[in-house]
């Protein structure tokens, strides 16, 4: 029995908040169980300088973990951001650069803010998919604006861990299934089925082709059901 009560191909309860905040471009909250993440996107007209000239924009992300968003106080990232940290923006960069076709932005650069409130296990999927949906609804402004490519928008992406606990293979790990993990891995997708990222480590023992195979099949599953919800909030 998970902590929750669910299945183990069963994700946590879902909820894609658009326009939570009111003054990015775009902005979602990401809620997944008790893991909570504000996503906000910021435009601005302007690229890094190894981009100038070369008329394509730029997607970047940062993220961060409130004080309070765990169970005891965790110190504020004053000195620069932490090694975890850092690993976690890039991977969130590199997942939502694959959404857009970049050649068509225009020299600007898109900055993807993913700030949790409150962490659960899950905070860089939940950041992925909740970044795609606040990143979807920027581009659809500039858009409707006219100011960028109608085909800016690749395939959508979401983000999804799954893992074994006590050898079974299980869905959306939240903090406790995480912290008792023998295989954990995070798994980024796009709607075409094709991998961008799997994050795969055995805590434990090491695994199988077969256990592997497992767990990309149950995170597929995953992740379908999170572009079906990203599609429903988009509407």
């Amino acid at each position: 029995m998970r902590p929750d009560g669910r299945a183990n191909d069963e994700l946590r309860p879902v909820i894609i908040t658009p326009d939570y905040i009111t003054y990015p471009e775009g902005s979602v909250l990401i809620e997944m169980g008790q893991t909570k993440v504000i996503c906000n996107v910021s435009v601005e007209e302007r690229v890094p300088p190894w981009l100038m000239g070369q008329n394509q924009g730029w997607i970047t992300a940062e993220y961060g973990m409130l004080p309070r968003s765990t169970h005891t106080r965790t110190p504020r990232e004053t000195r620069g951001p932490a090694a975890r940290t850092q690993e976690i923006r890039r991977l969130i960069g590199r997942s939502l650069r694959v959404a857009v076709d970049l050649t068509k932005l225009g020299e600007r650069t898109l900055t993807v803010d993913c700030d949790v409130i409150q962490a659960d296990g899950g905070t860089r999927t939940a950041a992925i998919t909740g970044g795609y949906a606040a990143l979807a609804i920027a581009l659809r402004k500039l858009i409707r604006g006219g100011l960028i490519h109608a085909r800016v928008m690749k395939s959508p992406v979401a983000a999804v861990s799954v893992g074994v606990v006590q050898g079974e293979a299980v869905l959306d790990l939240c903090y406790e299934e995480d912290a008792m993990a023998e295989v954990d891995f995070n798994v980024v997708m796009t709607a075409e089925g094709q991998y961008v990222e799997v994050q795969g480590t055995a805590e434990g023992s090491p695994f199988g082709r077969a256990q592997m195979d497992e767990l990309l099949d149950l995170a597929q599953k995953g992740i379908e059901e999170l572009l079906a919800l990203q599609r429903k909030a988009l509407k």
